[in-house]
């Protein structure tokens, strides 16, 4: 009977399962996740190599004109060493990872979810996925607030692959697609899309693209040519916070 049942763990059949718990499901960028990983052991006696957790993100690519959603792994962590569980034995192994700040935001069809992995060799890999929540740390939180009070609204918000020139840690970046309802920019502007290059506990660097609003036939030859669209790098730092309106507002008007 026992070898039998070796025989059905090594197809994962009464093998060994994972179940990881979190104490939420909704962080802050650069916030710890802390939770629990539940390993219930099966019908046999196994060794568990080792338990991953991966924090992952889904962006969009495009190849050949279509587009695929890919995902990327933003963090890795080794839980523990080498343990033998025997059948029937429960383990609960406490854990704490830190959010990255790169973490894109679960806006739009964005998602973002930690995989927990057993790795046991001759079977199977048992895993689990928790999706959660991530909400934008002080930074990113004060420049969508800004942009929505100078009368944008927040169109779309997106992860892409990100062209060579901009890539950075991650083979993303995540896009905030704003158009002018009412505000000063109202008629002004098509759009204004907000790209978060880098970011960190105390700054934050910000790709901003201006889209002017074509006027007369010279406006429509720009915007049939793509030269109404203007590039601007940026960095907000947590000093900047108090006059932030101020300083989105002078960039975003200097080239309108």
């Amino acid at each position: 009977m026992s070898f039998f049942n070796k025989m059905l763990a090594s197809i994962g059949v009464g093998g060994a399962k994972v179940d990881t718990k979190l104490e939420k499901s909704e962080y802050i960028a650069g916030e710890t996740i802390r939770g629990q990983v539940e390993v219930k052991g099966g019908n046999v006696q196994q060794r568990i190599d080792s338990i991953y957790l991966t924090l992952y993100t889904t962006y969009t690519r495009e190849m050949d004109d279509t587009k695929y959603t890919d995902r990327a792994a933003l963090y890795t962590h080794k839980l523990n060493e080498p343990f033998t569980i025997r059948a029937k034995e429960e383990k609960v192994i406490p854990f704490a990872l830190t959010v990255p700040m790169e973490t894109p935001l679960t806006y739009g069809h964005t998602r973002v979810w930690i995989a927990t992995s057993l790795d046991i060799k001759s079977a199977p890999d048992p895993t689990d996925k928790d999706y959660i929540e991530i909400r934008p740390a002080r930074i990113p939180a004060a420049v969508l607030k800004e942009m929505q009070g100078m009368g944008f609204r927040l169109r779309e918000a997106e992860c892409e692959q990100a062209p060579k020139r901009f890539r950075g840690r991650y083979p993303f970046v995540q896009e905030f697609e704003f158009v002018p309802v009412g505000g000063p920019f109202a008629g002004k502007l098509d759009e204004v899309e907000i790209i978060f290059l880098s970011q960190a506990a105390e700054s934050a660097n910000l790709l901003i693209q201006v889209d002017r609003k074509a006027r007369g036939f010279g406006g429509f030859l720009e915007e049939m040519l793509e030269m109404d669209e203007t590039y601007v790098k940026i960095t907000i730092y947590s000093s900047d916070l108090s006059r932030l309106n101020e300083k989105l507002k002078s960039l975003i008007d200097k080239h309108s």
